[in-house]
């Protein structure tokens, strides 16, 4: 796109409507319905996509995933608790690294959420057109997608975007020549005169006018927000830079840097527990002891099953979701991941399990060497995943998942925006 360029090449200050920090799967098509009516900026910390075949490749997922260099799209990483995984950086987020399965929300999330479900059919077939597809369903997922449903995974509902009970063909965001298209490519329906993505360009600090205050306890608990009217950030060069927003009530900074960046960047920005803030030595813009509380994800339970032949490649296709447990069961086949990947994979797994439980050390390193030889050394294998869905805890009575979900619609060619949400984080500016 003629209007995505290096941070290198930014001026050291720049106005904007709407800046936006994350050029991903939230951020690019955000920035793509904003820029109809506004000026948009959007700061991503990494690269572009297009023109590395470890990402546009079906052939290259493992590869993708497993690249440890330093400007790699996937940055691997060890949760505190154990949890290996990894977190994107790269324009287009984790729609560049993911095994790309597409498919639409319950037509319940939308009703609880109170969206107008008209905005939500008419966003799908806006985002559909440029990024899913229809999977060739090969001799593989074939066997799956017969064994799910001999084993009672019913009804088969074929191929379908939609969210459905039983098995089904889902849709795939890698194309019939096994390209990969990521929300990236949303960018496309973008005003190319009023929109300007920088790249490199790593967000350090989001700028306040005044510091958050408690509203008194008659007014219920609320608190009184902060006014942005900017941000820092640092290109590649380490050089320093300012976006500020113009001079606007409705202009905003919006925060869509993923589930583990967005409170990141809050708390480094003075946003968050007081106390933590403090012994990090940053100066406190809002204590708000949530920030940062809660994470949760989907728990996947992972089986790497060798193969004595050769197995076609294929990723997320076919889905079984079992009627009332919350389950879902997806495969993949084909794949290779680099050998040295594997050896830090268990390297650090081995780490993890001698500081909590050492006397498990001797036996998993009898465990670990073969079993690297057996399923890393060539592409044989395939994996099954089993899969549970759940939320944040919202409270008893879910009152804070629903509040959390509901997000007032403004719509823009053909997509939708939104103001006041939980998801992307929108400090309003003054």
């Amino acid at each position: 796109f003629p209007f995505v360029h290096d941070a290198t090449v930014a001026p050291p200050v720049v106005y904007f409507d709407y800046i936006i920090i994350g050029g991903g799967t939230a951020g690019c098509p955000l920035a793509a319905t904003l820029s109809q009516n506004a000026t948009v900026l959007v700061l991503e910390r990494g690269g572009s996509p297009y023109g590395d075949s470890n990402i546009t490749n079906v052939g290259n997922f493992g590869s993708t995933i497993s690249d440890t260099s330093p400007h790699s799209a996937s940055q691997i990483f060890i949760s505190e608790d154990g949890v290996y995984n990894t977190r994107a950086r790269v324009l287009g987020g984790g729609s560049a690294i993911n095994a790309g399965f597409y498919s639409r929300a319950e037509p319940e999330f939308a009703r609880d959420a109170g969206w107008d479900e008209d905005l939500v059919r008419r966003s799908y077939d806006w985002v559909e057109s440029k990024v899913a597809f229809e999977p060739p369903v090969r001799q593989w997922q074939s066997a799956v997608r017969d064994g799910l449903v001999e084993i009672g995974v019913l009804p088969y509902n074929g191929f379908t975007y939609d969210h459905v009970q039983g098995t089904k063909i889902g849709g795939t965001i890698f194309d019939d020549q096994g390209r990969r298209h990521t929300a990236a490519d949303l960018l496309g329906y973008a005003n190319h005169r009023t929109i300007k993505v920088y790249l490199h360009a790593t967000v350090s600090r989001i700028l306040f006018t005044r510091r958050g205050m408690k509203k008194k306890k008659r007014a219920g608990r609320r608190w009184a927000n902060p006014r942005a009217y900017g941000v820092v950030f640092e290109d590649a060069l380490g050089i320093k830079k300012r976006a500020f927003l113009r001079p606007h009530p409705q202009n905003e900074v919006i925060l869509t840097a993923g589930a583990l960046g967005s409170p990141q960047l809050m708390m480094l920005s003075g946003i968050g527990p007081a106390l933590h803030l403090k012994s990090h030595g940053i100066h406190l813009v809002l204590d708000q002891p949530n920030v940062g509380q809660g994470m949760a994800d989907n728990p996947m339970n992972l089986l790497y099953v060798p193969s004595p032949v050769p197995v076609e490649i294929s990723l997320i296709q076919v889905v079984g979701i079992p009627p009332g447990q919350n389950t879902y069961i997806e495969t993949a086949s084909g794949l290779s991941f680099a050998y040295s990947w594997a050896q830090g994979f268990a390297r650090d797994y081995v780490t993890f399990f001698n500081q909590v439980k050492p006397h498990f050390l001797n036996t998993l390193a009898l465990l670990t060497s073969p079993l690297m030889t057996l399923c890393f050394s060539s592409p044989l294998f395939f994996f099954v995943s089993v899969g549970e869905a759940i939320v944040a805890d919202g409270g008893d009575d879910g009152e804070g998942d629903r509040h959390g979900a509901r997000l007032r619609q403004y719509e823009f060619e053909g997509g939708s925006h939104t103001r006041e949400s939980e998801g992307p984080v929108i400090f309003r500016g003054s």
